[in-house]
C-alpha cells in the first residue's frame, strides 16, 4: 500500500494534537510527517506510530522544501487563507478545518458519510474544506432521514462545549472552576468568552449578523444546504454551555407534507447509517450525553419522538465529540477516502 508524506499545519493546538492520534488509531499510511505550527513551537516533539518528529515553522517556501502529499491545516482562518493555497499549489491535497473555503463555490464541503462523491472538485483548486463542528453531526443525522422521507424545515438548538473555542476555552471553564470553589469567580478572567462560563450558558457564539443570527447559526444553515445539496429552510440557535467535550444538539425535524412518521423505520434508518448510533430508552435512561461522546467518532442520536400535533414533524437529540467528529476525525475521514478514490 502506498504512503503518503502528511503535514499538519497547527500541530500544537487541540485539533492537531487530536489529529495525531487519529492518525495513530487508523494507521494511517504515513511515509513521513511534518509538523507545522509558529516560531514560538518549533523543536517541540511529535510520536506517531513509533516514529518522534520535530516541529518545524510555518514559512511560504516550506512546502517547497519538504514534499508533502497530504496537509492537514487547522490553525484557523487566516492561517488558511495564506497558506493553503501555497500548500496546494505545491502539489499537495488540503484538508482545511477552518471556514475560509467552506462556501467557496469550487471548493467540496465534505462529510465522507455524507457526500463522499464531492471530493473529485478537489482537483479545482486543491483544497477540500472540513465542515463546522456542528454541521457535521447535524448532517450525519439528517442525511437517513432526509432519503428517508425527504426534509423540509429543521430547527436546531446546540449546546456546545467549550472546547469549541479550543484549548483556552476549556481551560477557562476549568480555571472559573477552581475559582468558583475558592470563592474567588468575581475574580476570575474571562478571555476566551464574552462572559462567565461556570455555572452558566451563553446563547451567543462567533460575531452576530445583519438578520439577528450569528456567524455560526448561519454556518449551519449554509453548509447543511450545500453538503445535502438541498435548499431546506433551517434555523439554529447556538449556545456555549459548560462543559469541555462535546457538543449536543436539540433538532426538530419537518418532513415533506403528507409523510406520516414511523418510528421504527426513523431510528432503523439512523442506526444504520455510517458513523450514527440510536441510543433511545427514556424509561431506562439511555440517551446521548457528552459523557457517552466523548473520545468516540460516533453521533449518538436519542430521545427521538414524534411531534404531538402534527404527523410529519420529529424531534430528537444528538451528541459527538467536537475535537473528533467535528473537526479532526472529520478531516482524517476526508483524507482516507480521497486515498480510496484516488487508488480507484
Amino acid at each position: 500500500m502506498r504512503k503518503f508524506n502528511v503535514a499538519v499545519v497547527g500541530a500544537t493546538g487541540a485539533v492537531g494534537e487530536e489529529i495525531f492520534r487519529i492518525l495513530e488509531e487508523k494507521k494511517f499510511p504515513v511515509a513521513n510527517l511534518i509538523p507545522l505550527a509558529s516560531k514560538n513551537s518549533v523543536g517541540k516533539e511529535v510520536k506517531l506510530l513509533g516514529k518522534t518528529y520535530k516541529v518545524k515553522e510555518l514559512t511560504e517556501d516550506i512546502f517547497e522544501k519538504e514534499e508533502v502529499d497530504i496537509a492537514f491545516f487547522s490553525a484557523g482562518g487566516s492561517i488558511s487563507a495564506k497558506f493553503c493555497p501555497i500548500a496546494a499549489e505545491s502539489g499537495a491535497v488540503v484538508i482545511d478545518n477552518s471556514s475560509h473555503f467552506r462556501m467557496d463555490e469550487d471548493v467540496p464541503l465534505v462529510v465522507p458519510e455524507v457526500n463522499p462523491e464531492d471530493i473529485s472538485a478537489w482537483k479545482v483548486r486543491g483544497i477540500i474544506a472540513n465542515p463546522n463542528c456542528s454541521t457535521i453531526q447535524m448532517v450525519l443525522s439528517l442525511k437517513p432521514l432526509d432519503d428517508l422521507y425527504g426534509i423540509k424545515r429543521v430547527d436546531v438548538s446546540t449546546y456546545q462545549a467549550t472546547s469549541g473555542a479550543g484549548k483556552k476555552g476549556m481551560e477557562e471553564l476549568v480555571k472559573q472552576m477552581q475559582d468558583f470553589f475558592a470563592f474567588r469567580l468575581d475574580e476570575s478572567k474571562k478571555e476566551a468568552f464574552m462572559h462567565q462560563i461556570a455555572l452558566n450558558v451563553i446563547p451567543h457564539i462567533d460575531t452576530p449578523q445583519p438578520n439577528g443570527f450569528t456567524r455560526e447559526e448561519m454556518k449551519m444553515v449554509n453548509e447543511s444546504q450545500k453538503i445535502l445539496h438541498k435548499n431546506f429552510e433551517l434555523a439554529a440557535t447556538c449556545v456555549r454551555v459548560p462543559v469541555l467535550r462535546s457538543h449536543s444538539e436539540s433538532i426538530t425535524v419537518t418532513f415533506n407534507d403528507g409523510v406520516d412518521i414511523d418510528l421504527d423505520r426513523v431510528k432503523g434508518a439512523l442506526n444504520n447509517f455510517e458513523d450514527v448510533e440510536v441510543m433511545d430508552n427514556l424509561e431506562e435512561g439511555i440517551y446521548p450525553m457528552p459523557i457517552i461522546a466523548t473520545d468516540t467518532d460516533i453521533t449518538y442520536v436519542g430521545r427521538i419522538r414524534k411531534d404531538i400535533y402534527e404527523s410529519n414533524i420529529l424531534h430528537f437529540f444528538n451528541v459527538a465529540d467536537q475535537l473528533r467528529v467535528g473537526a479532526a476525525t472529520n478531516a482524517v475521514r476526508i483524507a482516507l477516502k480521497w486515498i480510496e478514490l484516488e487508488s480507484e
